[in-house]
């Protein structure tokens, strides 16, 4: 049965007044798992970004009147009892988490503690719930889930919660318990258009802490400017769905916003394909260059849906970096994962980057139907033949909703990823019958395709002469220093994995202390546990190596140099900060 809110303090039960929602959303660590598609290495260090979805709903809450808090437990290195601390002061109404199916069992463990601590109703939501809706609220931690978009469901939700009606039958595109059934309800219809969102609320957030390995420039943050991907690549779980952009002014205000606001001066577009639509990204380009914007920026795109006129305008507008799909050399293997492209086509729009100083980052696949590993390092020199930036060798995983789920549930009549949600599959390599590499071969591969591509005295030079500031040095540094030195884990789960977060402890308890006020002073700060440095491993060996870590200690230091902080009271004035503050 739900737990329902708790009446306020002296207003009867009776009452039929109500009051704004507390709604506390958190974005929590996740550990490494046996089927991530990256190695170890590249998910430590690649980023902390900002939980842009919940941002999003919290966003979309206050619309509404209700009163919000986003606790990023990842980026402020907090733990369980922290959280609940924090939680404890603001008392909320509802708790929401945003849930992945690779980290369910994070989640869960998380909902489980605070539920048990607070006694308060869990929402979840996020592309898990439109895949396995039911079965996410098989475990008695979980009282909602969001189904579909949070732009309908939220505030019908949190109205009937604030009101006491229970009327959940008539929230659009929820999940939820009723006498022991679970029920899910229709979607709204018409569906939500993505120009009917709200800016995320970046107000929530520390925006001064947030970093991906490429940032240049502080502070940094995410945008997602369109939903879906007409593409039909087999490998994406969102290949072939409908295609939602923003309108040009839109995404442009919100940018600005973001500069005026927040003192954010670079922004990573994280659509799944920005350059989509020509007209479009035209007008975007020329309306940043209008506005003068103080930004730099960059996206993601096919190597197919760009040239040299749209390219030179997005570099006008302040576009230095493009993420590339590029995926292999050979042509039998971009057919077989139906990209559409040609290397040819990758050669042409690489070298336009170049000559217009864009920075190339390639996304390239490994384990592709028929790949044997010679060919896998063909393509590692052709990474290294067009120049490229970085180069990112992903393992070919088979997501869910995926063409290659689709094939795995239809070829073992088993879906692993619905025995992960309910809890019955344990952390054990996902099958891939599309090719006659092992896991375990695979796994080794990636880590040699970043050995190769990286460990070249040229490019390690050009790299380290690229860096712009002492943070960015360091931050390459450590992850080449692991490159070096750890010893990768083959399909094997990481439950003590930690990101890589350069921000010092201060830096960290300043930032608490400037978005909940000084209440939240006397909390478990100073308890924040500073991360102890990962185990330094030889490479042959696996044993730890007390001279090799206190050289990485001399040589990088524990602490990057400080962020640059938001404008405190321009930005979030004191009506913006949640009513905890208040409390105490």
């Amino acid at each position: 049965m739900s737990v329902m809110p708790r009446n306020l303090e002296g207003q009867s039960a009776n009452s039929q007044e109500v009051r704004p929602m507390r709604f506390a959303l958190v974005f929590y660590p996740f550990n490494y798992k046996v089927h991530e598609e990256n190695i170890r290495i590249v998910q430590k260090y690649f980023g902390v970004f900002p939980p842009l979805n919940e941002m999003w709903v919290a966003a979309i809450a206050e619309k509404h009147g209700h009163q919000c808090i986003i606790v990023d437990a990842r980026t402020l290195m907090l733990s369980k009892a922290e959280v609940v601390d924090i939680l404890k002061l603001f008392r909320p109404d509802i708790v929401g988490f945003r849930v992945t199916t690779y980290m369910f069992p994070d989640m869960l463990e998380w909902a489980r503690h605070i539920k048990r601590s607070l006694n308060v109703p869990i929402l979840i939501g996020g592309y898990n719930l439109r895949v396995y809706p039911k079965e996410s609220l098989a475990h008695p931690e979980i009282d909602f889930g969001c189904v579909n978009s949070a732009l309908y469901t939220v505030p019908r939700l949190l109205e009937e919660l604030e009101s006491g009606r229970r009327g959940f039958d008539e929230v659009p595109g929820l999940v939820y318990k009723k006498n022991g059934e679970i029920i899910q309800t229709p979607p709204h219809d018409p569906p939500e258009r993505f120009d009917d969102y709200p800016n995320p609320a970046r107000h929530l957030v520390p925006n001064e802490l947030y970093a991906e390995f490429p940032t240049t420039r502080r502070n940094f943050s995410l945008m997602v400017t369109s939903k879906g991907c007409p593409m039909r690549c087999v490998f994406c779980e969102a290949g072939g769905t409908a295609y939602d952009p923003r309108s040009p002014e839109k995404v442009v205000d919100e940018m600005e916003e973001c500069v005026r606001d927040y003192n954010i001066h670079e922004i990573d577009i994280f659509d799944y394909e920005f350059p989509m639509i020509r007209k479009r990204t035209m007008a975007i380009c020329r309306e940043i260059q209008r506005r003068k914007l103080d930004v730099v920026w960059c996206c993601r795109s096919r190597v197919d849906t760009v040239d040299e006129e749209l390219l030179r305008e997005m570099k006008k507008a302040g576009c230095h970096r493009i993420y590339f799909g590029i995926e292999s050399v050979h042509q039998k293997v971009l057919n077989e994962v139906r990209k559409g492209i040609t290397p040819d086509q990758v050669r042409k729009t690489i070298r336009i980057c170049k000559e217009l100083d864009i920075m190339a980052l390639g996304f390239f696949l490994i384990g592709n139907p028929g790949e044997s590993e010679k060919m896998i390092y063909e393509t590692v020199e052709f990474a290294k033949e067009l120049d490229l930036d970085y180069a990112q060798f992903s393992k070919l995983l088979a997501k869910p909703w995926s063409g290659y789920w689709k094939e795995m549930v239809a070829r073992t009549g088993c879906d692993y990823w619905r025995e992960w949600v309910l809890g019955k599959e344990t952390d054990r390599p996902l099958a891939r019958h599309w090719t006659k590499l092992s896991n375990e071969a695979i796994d080794r591969i990636a880590r040699n395709c970043y050995w190769r591509f990286a460990l070249r005295p040229g490019y390690l030079f050009r790299e380290t002469m690229k860096c712009g500031s002492l943070f960015e040095w360091k931050r390459k540094a450590a992850a080449l220093f692991d490159m070096l030195f750890s010893q990768e884990g083959v399909s094997t789960g990481d439950p003590g994995f930690r990101i890589y977060n350069a921000a010092p402890l201060e830096d960290r308890r300043a930032a608490m202390e400037r978005l909940w006020g000084p209440n939240f002073k006397f909390l478990s700060l100073p308890r924040i546990p500073k991360p102890p440095p990962p185990p330094i491993l030889s490479y042959g060996t696996g044993e730890s190596g007390p001279l090799k870590r206190r050289l990485k200690v001399f040589w990088f230091g524990r602490h990057a140099p400080a962020a640059t902080p938001s404008p405190a009271p321009a930005a979030y004035p004191q009506s913006q900060r949640p009513p905890g503050e208040a409390a105490g």
